[in-house]
């Protein structure tokens, strides 16, 4: 017993779990910090979170080209995980940038949001680092339980109450099938290891496909992360989720959880399933095809500028999951490069919503858009680049993120696939300018004398406008740290 005691405190290295360790100290110190240090103003926990997601993020970077593993080798360090543990990091950071004038306005000043948002994003960490299905699941349980207090998190806002609630049971049922999927996968292979059941899975070859524990197990997998990451026909909870959800909270929902659920679908696909990559190249090229169609078109006919965006968010997903399909390095990498890029153009797309908004957000529809480039042209042409971004129009970031994932495809030989991807992208423009129409064109009859826009809100407009912006000019950087990510998988 000793002898195991200490193999087993051997292969635990803390420096691979250090970002989530800052996290989640500093998240459970706030809770503390708000129930002993009363104040009506919660800004200086706003400022405390920033500074741990900062540390977090140093810690994160410096693990750059070095391989580590830990807790016997369930979690790991790579250029994978600390590639999305940037992304999450950035789409935290940007969250709680925009949330303190939010809860001020909308009355819901509790300090508990930014612990919260904390937790959420370890949760994620966990879900891109983890190498183990039992450490996916802890992963993706910690940010969902999270997201769920996050999402009902107004709770004198009916809407508000409907989307924790709803969030919650069918969070609750998807993730039934995902760990269904891991207890199947674990009879077929006698294992939870992500790299024992490649081996088993290869041992199997051509095998593997007829074993139906095996297989049944892997769709059920698919099944929980395609709830996640809002894909057709899993997206059912994503329009009144986000409607109702806290303005800041539903553009972090957008961003960071997405992007974990793709990086979680990543590394088990691509490591664990290589030979059966036949079958689920297919059923993910089925699934791009209807998340990027039905969130567009119905994405067409809203007036309402979140849920809007929410099916926006739905058809960004179907570009991601283009590059999934092929599954090579361009698609791969080009995945990474997407999420990260989403991260800011979304993020800030709703930043400017927080601002345009009034108390309760009963103006939150496309036409109360309307005058805006005439009373505050900054903030009109800050939601311009956004808009323009999640298009894909050159030369913004949204446009090289979708280069990539349709060329991976096309040279994959899903030409028909790319087309259809393309077109999607066509049609989302209509969208996206109606927005611009009303802001340029449209005679709107408010002054907009109410927006006003505190320095933590400037902060995050401009750290999105550049995250949306410089990598369409200058691409290179990035995906070069996104091509040395995806070697490890």
């Amino acid at each position: 017993m000793d002898i195991n005691v200490a193999q087993l405190f051997q292969t635990i290295n803390l420096n691979v779990i250090m970002p989530e360790i800052i996290l989640s100290v500093l998240g459970m110190a706030l809770l503390l910090v708000n129930v002993f240090v009363p104040s009506k103003s919660k800004g200086y926990l706003a400022w405390l979170s920033l500074i741990g997601i900062v540390g977090a993020g140093c810690a994160a970077a410096s693990g750059w080209g070095v391989s580590l593993e830990s807790f016997s080798g369930s979690v790991v360090q790579d250029n994978f995980a600390t590639f999305f543990k940037i992304i999450f990091l950035v789409a935290a950071g940007l969250a709680v940038l925009i949330t303190d004038q939010y809860i001020e306005r909308e009355g819901c000043n509790h300090g508990e949001i930014y612990p919260l948002v904390l937790f959420t994003t370890v949760g994620m960490m966990l879900m891109a680092s983890g190498t183990d299905l039992m450490t996916v699941f802890l992963g993706l349980e910690l940010m969902s339980i999270s997201l769920y207090v996050l999402a009902g998190f107004n709770r004198d806002n009916i809407k508000s109450n409907e989307a924790g609630m709803k969030y919650f049971l069918l969070g609750a049922f998807s993730t039934g099938f995902l760990l269904y999927g891991m207890a199947l996968v674990y009879g077929a292979t006698g294992t939870t290891r992500i790299n024992k059941i490649a081996t088993i899975v290869t041992e199997m070859g051509a095998g593997a496909t007829s074993n139906t524990m095996l297989f049944i197990g892997m769709l059920l997998i698919l099944t929980g992360f395609a709830f996640k990451i809002a894909a057709a026909p899993f997206h059912m909870w994503t329009p009144d989720v986000y409607e109702g959800a806290p303005t800041p909270i539903t553009a972090f929902m957008s961003a960071g959880p997405k992007a974990a659920g793709f990086a979680a679908m990543l590394r088990l696909l691509l490591v664990a399933f290589p030979v059966m990559k036949a079958e689920w190249s297919d059923l993910l090229w089925i699934l791009a095809v209807l998340t990027m169609t039905i969130g567009n078109l119905t994405a067409l006919r809203q007036d309402n500028i979140k849920r809007m965006l929410a099916y926006s968010s739905i058809a960004h997903a179907g570009y991601a999951l283009v590059g999934f399909v092929a599954a090579n390095a361009t698609g791969t990498s080009g995945i990474l490069f997407y999420m990260l890029s989403y991260a800011f153009m979304n993020i800030g797309a709703f930043a400017v919503i927080v601002l345009v908004g009034k108390q309760g957000e009963p103006n939150g529809t496309v036409m109360d858009f309307a005058g805006l480039a005439q009373k505050r042209p900054l903030l009109a042409a800050a939601m311009t680049l956004f808009l323009f971004s999640l298009a894909g129009m050159p030369p913004t970031a949204g446009f090289i993120g979708k280069f990539y994932l349709f060329s991976g495809a096309v040279q994959e030989g899903y030409i028909w696939l790319a087309i259809i991807g393309v077109l999607n992208s066509a049609a989302s423009v209509y969208y996206y300018l109606r927005v611009m129409v009303y802001m340029y064109f449209k005679p709107g009859d408010q002054e907009f004398d109410w927006v006003s826009v505190s320095a933590p809100v400037a902060l995050a407009l401009v750290i999105s406008a550049a995250g949306s912006l410089i990598p369409g000019i200058v691409p290179s950087v990035i995906l070069q740290f996104a091509q040395q990510a995806v070697k490890l998988i």
